[in-house]
């Protein structure tokens, strides 16, 4: 029997999760644990602010996918039967084929992922689980916020600096007339849409 090794597949945007729970009650129904050891959709948790009913903010961990539009598995897909394996794969509903190199045949094998990509995608992930809780945060200069949080709250402004390793942001917000900076954390703003 051949290796185990790690493929990527292609799904539809916002069915990782439901393709990744089918694979696994496939593997489980037709006895597959040695040809499709783990599905993975990596993620991370990220702290969002989110308005209640009532007007309220507060902070919510959400999970995030590392990456949308992709889910991972370390299969045997090199064994005799991996014809129909790749089939059954390709048949699952929100899967839109194999991540494979540019200008190969539909009939080509898959190209399993590099060891080093693989360490650093699996690390990120292990590194994530450990991690406690993380500031959903990608902010950039010139980038519109709106306050969600303290007394500025409901107002808006334009991120002026990021201190990515403090998770906090210089924001110029007008009040009344004039432009005052604020130093405000990143759980405390939200971007405009």
């Amino acid at each position: 029997m051949a290796e185990l090794k790690w493929y990527v597949v292609r799904v539809v945007s916002g069915q990782e999760k439901k393709v990744k729970e089918y694979i696994e009650k496939d593997v489980a129904i037709n006895d597959l644990q040695d040809y499709i050891a783990t599905v993975l959709t990596p993620t991370e948790k990220v702290y969002q602010i989110r308005k209640s009913k009532d007007g309220k903010t507060k902070k919510v961990a959400v999970e995030r996918n590392f990456f949308p539009g992709y889910v991972m598995i370390h299969a045997n897909l090199e064994d005799l039967n991996s014809g129909e394996l790749i089939h059954q794969i390709k048949s699952v509903p929100g899967l839109i084929g194999f991540l494979r190199v540019d200008g190969e045949g539909q009939n080509e094998m898959p190209k399993p992922m590099r060891e080093e990509e693989i360490k650093r995608i699996i690390g990120r992930v292990e590194a994530s689980d450990a991690d406690e809780v993380q500031e959903d945060g990608r902010y950039v200069v010139g980038e519109d916020v709106k306050v969600m949080d303290g007394p500025f709250s409901g107002f808006t402004g334009t991120v002026e600096e990021v201190f990515e390793e403090k998770k906090k942001l210089n924001v110029m917000v007008k009040i009344f007339g004039r432009t005052t900076p604020l130093e405000l954390n990143y759980v405390q703003v939200q971007k405009s849409n």
